[in-house]
């Protein structure tokens, strides 16, 4: 357990990669102290020891965590429940310890046997992206760093986001990968609807290479509209309106000029019409229409 001190309690990390680093970094800079440092590669955890002045390294996790307070796991997904149980089978979680994950995606229930072993366990993920373990600004600044788990892990969380300059919010275990399905949504399907804006706007004349230069404005003012007014009230356009003689027109165009694009623009329509209908202006006939059309 992580008593109220002035003194930051001691940390390790297993999985040395571009998240571990981040965390070294900035937790030592906000006076936690490194207890050792483990990775696939001896080289990886001796380059983050090196960074932390710190002379306890190894391939064998176990050896540098038995005496850690807080014990983060910070390996790729896929490998972060078999390295925590080899830990565990190894005698390496002291009683009381705070085990983290930082996985977007994966709840803190893979950490059984650290939890097994007496540990309180959890996971703290960064809604950030870590682009290169050479960092000189801090990334958490500022950002949503999400937690669940035990009450103890949890509350060890929201102290180090704090101190990292983070916002953090608690999440609910069993709705972990809902999240993350939210963070690629909000991420990675942004790029796709980038895409689809960029491949309707070519056949017009602007070449994909101008085209961001084009629409930022209009991207960055709906983004300050939806913080200001929320969602529904941000909603403009043909839709909004229940203009279906407009959505018609551009289903024939996109039919015509970019067919391959037109089953997306119908999908992202048909979940756009229950907008327009809380944001009341749109009728229920209207939205019968456009329901036909987008079909």
């Amino acid at each position: 357990m992580i008593e109220s001190s002035s003194i930051k309690p001691g940390f390790a990390v297993v999985g040395c990669g571009k998240v571990g680093t981040a965390l070294t970094k900035f937790l030592l800079d906000n006076g936690y102290q490194p207890v050792g440092f483990a990775s696939r590669t001896l080289a990886s955890a001796r380059r983050l020891a090196n960074l932390a002045k710190n002379d306890r390294f190894s391939e064998l996790p176990w050896q540098i965590t038995a005496n850690a307070q807080i014990v983060f796991i910070t390996t790729p997904d896929g490998a972060i429940e078999a390295t925590c149980n080899a830990i565990a089978q190894n005698q390496g979680f002291s009683p009381g310890a705070i085990v983290l994950h930082c996985s977007g995606a994966l709840s803190s229930t893979i950490l059984k046997s650290a939890a097994d072993a007496g540990a309180f366990v959890g996971s703290m993920h960064p809604l950030q992206s870590f682009a290169s373990t050479e960092i000189r600004e801090n990334p958490f600044l500022q950002i949503i760093i999400s937690v669940e788990g035990d009450s103890r892990a949890v509350e060890a969380s929201r102290t180090m986001s704090e101190d990292l300059g983070a916002v953090c919010m608690e999440i609910q275990t069993r709705a972990k990968m809902l999240y993350h399905a939210a963070a690629v949504v909000a991420s990675n399907y942004l790029v796709t609807l980038m895409d689809l804006a960029f491949g309707l706007v070519e056949p017009a004349g602007i070449a994909r290479s101008e085209a961001l230069k084009a629409m930022a404005p209009l991207i960055q003012g709906t983004l300050a509209n939806i913080e200001k007014v929320g969602i529904p009230e941000a909603l403009t356009g043909p839709i909004a309106r229940g203009d279906s003689q407009i959505v018609a027109r551009h289903l024939e165009q996109i039919q015509d000029r970019a067919p391959g694009l037109l089953e997306l623009y119908k999908t992202l329509g048909r979940h756009t019409v229950p907008i327009a209908l809380a944001k009341k202006s749109l009728s229920a006939q209207a939205a019968l229409e456009l329901e036909k059309l987008l079909r």
